[in-house]
This record gives structure tokens, sequence and C-alpha cells, in this order.
């Protein structure tokens, strides 16, 4: 695994860890249980996993994400510390990189931001151009279903267009704070928004993300 996948791994496995398995998230019906088993299904259970995105694969991942959730909680963590099998896509270091890295960082703060006396995590530099890069890349996947016009712009006047369309509200954060926005935790995302206050609302009610 490479040096950001595998650091945001271990740190996501950190904190469910401490916050014991039945502590809220910002997934929506997940407790951190549930959001432990989700993600050892995604690396360990491709043949489920695509229920995400693929109607008929729905009731397997629904039935495997189950018999998951059920395991030890210990077993889970240690098995997202551990990583994917090696038959796994996951354990192609470049592939891990590409789609970890974001993954277990957003997880990481659905954790921490659920908690009542969360604070901000402190970013490097390094690690906040990895994520502004993922975030430019992604950004018209993730604000497709905007209903407004969406840009995103970072402290230093970096720009990504996620949605084409008026009126624009723009969205001023640093790229992880930027990255919980469109991943759909706009409650829990420390920016600012720029707009008028209508097209605003209706852009904090909307359902941006994956």
């Amino acid at each position: 695994m490479s040096t950001h996948a595998k650091r945001e791994r271990l740190l996501f496995a950190d904190l469910l860890e401490a916050a014991g398995p039945d502590a809220p998230t910002l997934c929506e019906g997940w407790r951190t249980r549930d959001l432990a088993a989700h993600v050892v299904v995604r690396e360990r259970r491709p043949d489920a996993a695509g229920g995400v995105v693929v109607g008929a694969l729905r009731n397997r991942l629904e039935r495997v994400q189950a018999e998951f959730t059920a395991k030890p909680y210990e077993e889970l963590i240690q098995l997202i510390r551990t990583g994917p099998p090696r038959m796994s896509p996951f354990a192609i270091k470049q592939l891990d990189e590409a789609a970890n890295t974001v993954e277990f960082y957003v997880h990481a703060e659905d954790v921490r931001r659920a908690q009542p006396d969360w604070s901000p995590r402190e970013v490097d530099p390094i690690f906040a151009d990895v994520l502004w890069s993922r975030l430019e890349r992604t950004a018209r996947l993730v604000g497709r279903r905007s209903p407004v016009g969406l840009v995103l712009r970072r402290p230093d006047g970096q720009t990504a267009v996620a949605h084409k369309g008026s009126p624009v509200v723009t969205v001023t954060g640093e790229p992880g704070e930027l990255l919980m926005y469109v991943f759909g935790r706009q409650d829990s995302a420390k920016v600012g928004l720029e707009g008028d206050e209508a097209t605003v609302a209706r852009l904090q009610l909307s359902q941006l993300g994956m």
C-alpha cells in the first residue's frame, strides 16, 4: 500500500477502535460497526460491493453487509488495518492510492465529526495538494446532482467546476473540507458559501456525492 492511502487507512482504523462499535457516524443510519463492515465488504467482497451502483446486486450487498456487520468489531478493525487480500484489485498499489486515499479520509472524518467533542484535523500542505488533485479529477462526478451551478475554490484561489449551470454557488474551503462538502456532508464541512440566499439553500438541501 502506498503512503497516503496507508496512513488514512490506519487513522480510520484507530478512530473506529477509539469510538467503539456503537458510536454515531455522519453516514445516515450507520453506527461505527456498520461503517467498518461497509469498508471490509468493499475490499473483500467485490461480488457484493457492486450493489452500491448495480441494482441487481443490491440484495446480495445487503445480505453480505449484514453478515459482516455481525462479525466481532475487533475483527473488522483488524481486517481494515491489514488491508485488502492479495487477489483484490485494491492490493495494487496504484489503485489503492487512487481509490482509497479519499475513501479513508472521508470515512475517518465520518467518525471524527459525528462525535460531540470533535475538533478539526490539521492537514499538512502536501496532503492537502493530494486531496485537491483528487477533487479536481472527480469534481464533475460528485457534483453532478447539484441543482445549481457549483464552483469549488481553495483559499489560494484555485478553482474546479463541479457542476455547470446558473445561478452559481461558489464553495470556498481547504481541500479536505471541500471533499466533505461534495461527498454529501454539507452540514459538517467548514466552508464558505457565496451566492444568493435561495440558491445556497437549494444547494445545502441537495444530495451531493457518489
